[in-house]
């Protein structure tokens, strides 16, 4: 029995030992452990970005080298500080910094020491860099900006942080990821894939040549070129007129949902976020707390829509069948409401208002009404609400779009449980909430929302999602974006409101800024606007808002457009709309008087008001 059990231990030792062996030479033979490996070193090589066109094929985004001087932390030696700081152009307080955060990510994996060395620099360091045991260079691209537009939309690539290493183990520290705009939307298919050599070395911790004759190495993918949907002659017309003043432009081709442009006023030329001082530039442009020019206002900032917002009220009202065309009611300026005879003012001039005329003068009577009827017609407030709310947020109003671009808002469209949860005490009713008709009080919407409203009603009762991808290496888009998106609203309630808005132009708020040849429909705004100055509310000088869509019929745009502090909606938003109209139906801008008065004028006084430290008075 002895004889066997020897026999036995013999035998298992033996297929250990074999088995063992099959481990270490086949098994954990492969690249995914040889990062584990003192004895090799890993190299990546990073493949090249994709470059970025505009819809007109014009090169937006290419790449240009950089080299950066990386570290292996256990494998660097007693050296001389200040000769090593004199070659980098460093001081020593930026050297221990660097090398002790390579040191807390890895002691012996490579990690970014230094980047963006210039390629100056590169050719003299080369050679110095042998005499510092643990230090190489590695070469790689950053972006090349063809432009000095669309700082918002093409966003900018920086180093991976903390969160970015945790959710994708594709990034190690020191890479760079997109982080705003096109680059972060489209991070995957731009970056590519990084290529990998596995350097063998000797004993004394020196490369030998590759491991096993490189059959683990790997080439870099490139990555993809992608075309988007901006016209880049026309974002930088925008970002012209917008010179000198805050707010934001969003055009959309409402036969396709493609972004035209998307203007977000003050801008940068995105150049300063790229190479050594692009944290410098950073911290310059985040610390401006009063233009506040990293905040993409055309997508993420939310404020009243005004009189804009009375389309949909129109629209909604005819298709709970509360008004018609025929519909008379006549406006002496204000309207009376509720027990206490509360007062909405109207600016419209006054006289007897149909549909057509309200929208063409903005008459807040008239929609006072139409709001009214709507809300009043079911017993209870709180469902009626619902019932507006529904058809309002059909039009992108009130959530995200489930668009491709970075950033966003939801934005906000009351309903009746929001009221409920308001009023609990109280039984709250249309005239409560009555400021909702003119596009106030709790309603907010976004610049990009406002156009894609405008796209749908030039549609007559659809759009398709706002979306900044036109191709991927030539390959279509998401199909997504193809889809028709219907509102609510019945087709045949949309003629009486789009003529409306086209008499805006010819005999209403916007009469002075037709566009020779153009049929234009449009819609004035007006919205306010508050602040707090030593803790109390104070208002400023109103926002200034336009939609539009041209031609009337077929229509190829549509436009939203708001100017911060800019008065009444037809004063620059207006003159805005016209003029980005013109551009791109025409190619070429005629109204050359009113191009110069828009080009001409600063708002920086009004922005500066709140600041100022003295009294000031609303600019009427």
């Amino acid at each position: 029995m002895r004889k066997y059990l020897l026999l036995l231990l013999v035998v298992l030792t033996g297929m250990s030992f074999v088995g063992r062996l099959f481990y270490l030479q086949i098994l954990d033979s492969d690249d995914n452990n040889l990062d584990n490996d003192n004895a090799i070193r890993k190299v990546f090589q990073y493949p090249k970005r994709g470059y970025i066109y505009d819809r007109n094929n014009t090169l937006l985004v290419a790449n240009q080298p950089t080299y950066d001087i990386m570290v292996v932390p256990q494998e660097v030696e007693p050296l001389d500080t200040l000769l090593f700081c004199n070659l980098l152009k460093i001081d020593k307080p930026a050297f221990l910094k660097s090398l002790n955060r390579a040191k807390v990510y890895s002691p012996r994996l490579p990690s970014l020491f230094l980047s963006h060395v210039s390629k100056k620099d590169y050719a003299f360091l080369s050679e110095k860099l042998r005499n510092f045991k643990g230090f190489f260079i590695r070469k790689r691209s950053v972006r090349d900006y063809q432009t000095d537009i669309g700082a918002n939309v093409l966003g900018y690539i920086a180093e991976v942080n903390p969160d970015n290493l945790s959710k994708d183990d594709y990034y190690k520290f020191g890479d760079l990821i997109g982080k705003l705009g096109v680059e972060k939307s489209y991070e995957k298919q731009l970056r590519g894939i990084k290529g990998v050599k596995y350097i063998q070395k000797d004993i004394y911790n020196r490369d030998i040549g590759p491991y096993k004759e490189g059959q683990f190495d790997t080439l870099p993918v490139p990555g993809k070129d992608i075309q988007i949907t901006i016209d880049a002659e026309l974002q930088a017309y925008g970002e012209q007129l917008m010179q000198n003043k805050m707010g934001g432009i969003v055009a959309i081709d409402p036969t396709t949902g493609e972004l035209l442009s998307l203007v977000s006023a003050p801008s940068y030329n995105p150049g300063l976020l790229v190479g050594r001082d692009r944290s410098k530039n950073y911290t310059s442009l985040y610390q401006d707390s009063i233009h506040r020019p990293l905040f993409d206002k055309s997508l993420i900032r939310m404020h009243e829509p005004g009189s804009p917002f009375k389309t949909l009220v129109a629209l909604t009202a005819l298709q709970e069948d509360v008004i018609s065309t025929k519909d008379v009611i006549y406006c002496n300026e204000k309207y009376v409401y509720g027990k206490r005879n509360r007062v909405m003012k109207c600016h419209c001039g006054g006289g007897y208002r149909n549909l057509y005329s309200a929208i063409a003068t903005s008459c807040n009577s008239y929609f006072a009404m139409a709001f009214r009827n709507t809300i009043d017609q079911y017993d209870d407030a709180s469902n009626g609400m619902d019932i507006w709310s529904n058809h309002i947020q059909s039009f992108g109003l009130g959530n995200f779009l489930g668009n491709d671009l970075s950033v966003g808002k939801k934005g906000s469209i009351p309903d009746g449980a929001y009221y409920d949860s308001w009023y609990p005490d109280f039984r709250w009713g249309a005239t409560t909430v009555l400021s909702n008709a003119i596009g106030q009080g709790e309603i907010l919407v976004t610049p990009i929302q406002l156009a894609n409203m405008t796209a749908a009603i030039a549609n007559r009762g659809y759009y398709y999602t706002p979306h900044i991808i036109k191709s991927i290496d030539g390959e279509s888009i998401d199909d997504k974006f193809k889809l028709k998106k219907q509102t609510t609203i019945n087709p045949m309630h949309f003629d009486p409101v789009i003529e409306g808005m086209h008499q805006v132009y010819t005999k209403g708020t916007a009469n002075f800024l037709r566009v020779p040849g153009i049929e234009i429909c449009g819609k004035t705004g007006t919205a306010e606007n508050f602040t707090k100055i030593n803790g109390v509310k104070t208002p400023l000088t109103d926002h200034s808002i336009f939609v539009a869509f041209a031609p009337k019929d077929n229509p190829k745009i549509a436009i939203s457009v708001l100017v911060e502090n800019g008065y009444y909606g037809a004063r620059w938003a207006g003159r805005i709309a016209s003029l980005m109209i013109e551009k791109y139906l025409k190619g070429e801008v005629t109204l050359k008087a009113m191009e110069q008065l828009v080009l001409n004028k600063s708002l920086e006084e009004e922005y500066l008001k709140p600041y100022s430290g003295k009294p000031f008075k609303i600019n009427q």
